[in-house]
């Protein structure tokens, strides 16, 4: 079963040791139509986004005007309506998949952890990656060559534990640590 979430951020357990935890808060979803396996179209809201193509879906399912986000899920539910949450009541571990931070372009000491060369004077090699190509053969540089890039804001999906479940307020707390930041939406995916 998937659930779209919001990361609101992290605490920690009051118990000794305490635990690092992350917390995340259900997105309201309607489930639009049912499809075979249990692959659903659901619609959520997020900001405010609006044109004909959204406004024909609304009217198609019959949502109000805050569902203007839609998305394929594996759901629970087997009609249309509200989502399911029960599931996540028994779940244990999550897979946890959100856009991990941006942090544009970046050199090679800071995105592939290069160690730079001495910092004292006369170097002229402080933080640069040094020389990339080969000899005459083959004449380019190799696909994969560790170089200075843009970094972060991709796609990253984690395992966490589930420490609690509040249904009545949506909330789910994680063991650890999620990417993205607070106030990014992802996905979550019950593994058991």
């Amino acid at each position: 079963m998937e659930y779209i979430v919001e990361k609101i951020g992290m605490s920690r357990t009051i118990s000794v040791p305490s635990t690092p935890v992350t917390l995340l808060k259900l997105v309201e979803t309607k489930v639009c139509e049912v499809g075979e396996n249990n692959r659903a179209i659901v619609a959520y809201a997020k900001g405010k986004a609006k044109n004909k193509a959204i406004a024909g879906q609304q009217k198609k399912y019959n949502l109000s005007a805050e569902y203007n986000k839609f998305a394929t899920l594996t759901v629970a539910n087997s009609e249309a309506g509200d989502l399911d949450v029960s599931p996540l009541s028994s779940a244990v571990v999550i897979k946890v998949s959100f856009d991990s931070k941006g942090r544009g372009y970046q050199g090679v000491v800071k995105r592939h952890g290069f160690g730079g060369g001495p910092r004292s004077h006369g170097s002229r090699f402080h933080r640069r990656h040094g020389s990339i190509g080969n000899c005459e053969w083959p004449g380019r540089v190799q696909p994969g060559m560790k170089m200075a890039g843009h970094m972060g804001n991709e796609k990253v999906t984690v395992k966490n534990e589930v420490v609690s479940f509040d249904s009545e307020n949506g909330i789910l707390v994680l063991k650890g640590s999620v990417p993205g930041h607070n106030g990014a939406m992802g996905r979550v995916r019950i593994v058991k």
